[in-house]
């Protein structure tokens, strides 16, 4: 039964989650990203106390690890880096895409929908027509892995040419007035990331998958990004 605290600063949102076998306790969220940094440790303190939880029973931190916004992104894994050695308890990393997947797996996709092999690509927004996306199965295995794409109006065809694919997060509207192809699908819904975090970092926990507290870095994709909404 392991306890695990989830946080998330990879994009526009931060939120944490305290979750004890991949089930949430308690989240809290912060909408202004110039605020993550200063958010955060009191968002962690408070979340505990308010579920009756001290430190030292975590048995685990989980955070994502990126892409996203790159002060974010070393602002969430700085945090959890520092109370995993402070605790020595293990910490765990997974992809904001991956998360993503997860989220429209549990939230945006009814049961005909997974077993008709659509495939999910999130999208995080970056400047101009570039995204960060990745496209997944409904098993969560990559069709196409990470990266940083500028949008054009053929990108995906190949996967397209085959696939339907549900196309969403900050960065998939950009992509909705450009492609024609009758095989795109989109969701405009908003999902809270900490919590879909804490079911992929539960069966992480059970695995003992952990990363190294000294060689972990955030996976950026592309150098010195930072969102900003306009």
């Amino acid at each position: 039964m392991a306890l695990i605290l989830n946080i998330d600063t990879a994009t526009e949102t931060a939120g944490i989650c305290l979750a004890r076998d991949g089930q949430s306790l308690g989240e809290l969220e912060n909408g202004r990203q110039q605020d993550h940094a200063s958010w955060l440790q009191p968002a962690v303190s408070s979340l505990l106390q308010q579920s009756g939880v001290t430190m030292q029973q975590l048995d685990a931190i989980a955070v994502t690890l990126g892409p996203g916004s790159y002060t974010g992104l070393r602002v969430g894994l700085a945090s959890a880096k520092g109370l995993c050695y402070a605790l020595q308890i293990p910490l765990i990393t997974e992809s904001t895409l991956k998360v993503m997947a997860a989220g429209a797996l549990n939230k945006l996709l009814s049961p005909e929908q997974i077993t008709s092999g659509l495939l999910l690509c999130p999208m995080i927004d970056a400047r101009r027509m570039e995204v960060f996306t990745a496209v997944y199965d409904t098993n969560l295995s990559e069709n196409m892995p990470e990266s940083a794409q500028i949008l054009e109006k053929n990108s995906f065809a190949d996967l397209l040419s085959e696939s339907k694919i549900l196309f969403f997060g900050s960065g998939s509207s950009k992509w909705k007035h450009i492609c024609e192809n009758t095989m795109a699908h989109y969701s405009e819904k908003t999902l809270k990331l900490a919590p879909q975090l804490a079911l992929l970092a539960e069966k992480k926990y059970q695995s003992h998958e952990f990363s190294d507290l000294a060689y972990t870095e955030p996976a950026y994709l592309k150098e010195f990004y930072t969102y900003i909404k306009k």
